[in-house]
């Protein structure tokens, strides 16, 4: 940020960091051999909202990517897109293998980029299960960094379990160091 900038309280959008989300391509297998935590089959990316007919635009072309990718590769993957409560939209996908998943999110975030969306991308999501809970890693793409969610209760979060896995997980991935970046998201629709 310039001097000026600064000094005029005026600040430019961060644009969002996607190459940090294949982190988690190689960090599932210690997610699942030390710490039994198994991934789903469906994750989710999260944006701030855009005009109706251009995110319907987007979910046919995302759609049609999907298709060209099924292909191509063979990995059949559906997305279900919606809008939230807040007024966020969300792009849930699901696929058979997590490679794809992770892939596939790649992929929606560039092709938000692409368009012009890069402030909007807000967050992916992974889901978790293990040991009778749900542990979300969530990328932030504003910080290019990731971070536990795990859920307990109504509205309540494990800060324990979070710390835990933060600090065994921080040699995989690059983990968010500030705890108050470590934003609840409640009623996900993963």
């Amino acid at each position: 940020m310039r001097f000026l900038d600064r000094l005029l309280g005026v600040s430019k959008p961060i644009a969002s960091k996607t190459e940090g989300l294949f982190a988690i391509s190689t960090a599932v297998v210690t997610l699942q051999v030390s710490l039994h935590l198994e991934p789903s089959k469906a994750a989710a990316i999260c944006f701030k909202a855009i005009e109706q007919s251009r995110f319907e635009e987007m979910q046919r072309d995302i759609s049609e990517l999907l298709q060209i990718r099924a292909k191509d590769t063979g990995s059949q993957s559906q997305m279900h897109a919606m809008s939230d409560d807040l007024g966020f939209q969300w792009a849930i996908i699901q696929t058979e293998e997590f490679g794809d998943l992770v892939t596939t999110l790649h992929m929606i975030s560039e092709e938000l980029r692409s368009r012009g969306y890069s402030e909007q991308l807000l967050a992916s999501v992974f889901k978790f299960s293990g040991e009778g809970r749900n542990v979300y890693w969530v990328y932030n793409y504003k910080r290019g960094k990731w971070y536990p969610f795990v859920p307990k209760g109504d509205q309540q979060r494990d800060n324990a379990y979070e710390l835990r896995l933060a600090s065994m997980m921080e040699s995989e991935m690059p983990v968010e160091k500030e705890l108050e970046r470590w934003y609840a998201m409640w009623g996900m629709p993963v």
